[in-house]
């Protein structure tokens, strides 16, 4: 069996909601992402997932992923992992983009960066190591973290360069699956919220 990655990205908080960079500041989840999480967790344990058994779980240790592990039913399976935190958006921590291209008209995080934060380069590398991790056996994997984390690892899955993510938007408490067709790294399911609305 070729290796599948899930994707979970964490519920709802304020910054989320407002559309701020929320990169490593620990912001909790609003009562919204806490009963997405539990929803998420009754889909990831019934059919045809059932609760997926053998599966290797890890998880950012920021709060707002490692509650929605707990809260999805998966907590006591997670290993922590720091691989798997968000993007260090430096001194665009906390902005939205639209007060961030008031200053740098055009501003893409995806081609331009962030000033004292991670670079794309050391982003890209952190989701290459996520990809090697879950490629590495003949089991899948499923991981709870963060937007533009886990959009770099749908990047990096597919072999492509990072700014492809700009093209790969995520909501919050989202499940995507990353696996293969006709032999190619391949998308499955992307930024699906049918647990939201079920």
């Amino acid at each position: 069996m070729a290796p599948r990655i899930l994707l979970a990205r964490h519920g709802q908080t304020e910054w989320s909601l407002a559309g701020r960079h929320t990169g490593r500041t620990d912001i909790p989840l609003l009562e919204e992402g806490r009963g997405g999480a539990k929803l998420l967790g009754e889909r990831l344990h019934r059919a045809p997932l059932g609760g997926l058994r053998g599966v290797e779980v890890r998880t950012s240790p920021l709060a707002r992923a490692r509650e929605t592990c707990e809260l999805a039913g998966f907590g006591d399976r997670a290993v922590v992992w720091d691989t798997l935190m968000e993007w260090d958006y430096g001194a665009y921590e906390g902005m939205t983009p639209a007060e961030i291209q008031a200053g740098r008209p055009g501003w893409l995080i995806w081609r331009d960066g962030v000033p004292r934060g991670e670079t794309l380069t050391e982003v890209s590398a952190r989701a290459d190591e996520v990809v090697a991790w879950a490629r590495s056996a003949d089991r899948d994997v499923l991981v709870f973290a963060h937007g533009h984390i886990l959009r770099s690892i749908g990047a990096r899955w597919l072999g492509l360069d990072l700014d492809f993510a700009a093209r790969i938007r995520l909501n919050p408490t989202s499940l995507s699956v990353l696996g293969w067709a006709y032999g190619e790294p391949a998308i499955e399911t992307w930024n699906d919220c049918g647990h939201l609305t079920a």
